[in-house]
């Protein structure tokens, strides 16, 4: 079972890029609902909004659980003593947590291009990590 991350579908749907790659995945897909929240967010065209639809309407979307918010607190409680980040920094970890302990709780492989972020959370909570290297167009 797999999840894409938030870049691999916006760089999918705004740059077409991965098409060979996603095209290839023969695992079971499922949503994650904070990558849906963070995809609904930056939606400002039509064909993005039909995109998240479609994504809702045929893949199951799986949620974080209590323990998953509670435990995300805590490791980006120890990201922070350990770097020191800002607090926006922190912030924009967090739905980054929730999406790989998702993946964990679950069992599945978490697909991203954003190599730095994730490699830094899975030194805290290892999870199924795929890095797809950036495309360009």
């Amino acid at each position: 079972m797999i999840i894409f991350d938030t870049s691999i579908l916006v760089a999918y749907l705004r740059r077409g890029v991965y098409q060979e790659k996603v095209a290839g995945i023969h695992d079971l897909v499922r949503n994650s609902s904070v990558v849906l929240a963070e995809l609904w967010r930056g939606a400002k065209e039509p064909a993005e909004r039909g995109f998240l639809e479609r994504l809702e309407k045929n893949l199951p979307v799986l949620t974080p659980t209590g323990k998953n918010w509670t435990d995300s607190g805590r490791l980006l409680a120890r990201v922070n003593r350990d770097a020191g980040f800002t607090p926006e920094k922190l912030r924009d970890l967090h739905f980054d947590v929730l999406i790989a302990l998702t993946a964990r709780s679950y069992g599945a492989r978490l697909i991203t291009a954003n190599r730095a972020d994730f490699e830094l959370i899975r030194r805290y909570q290892k999870f199924d990590l795929e890095v797809w290297e950036t495309a360009r167009t």
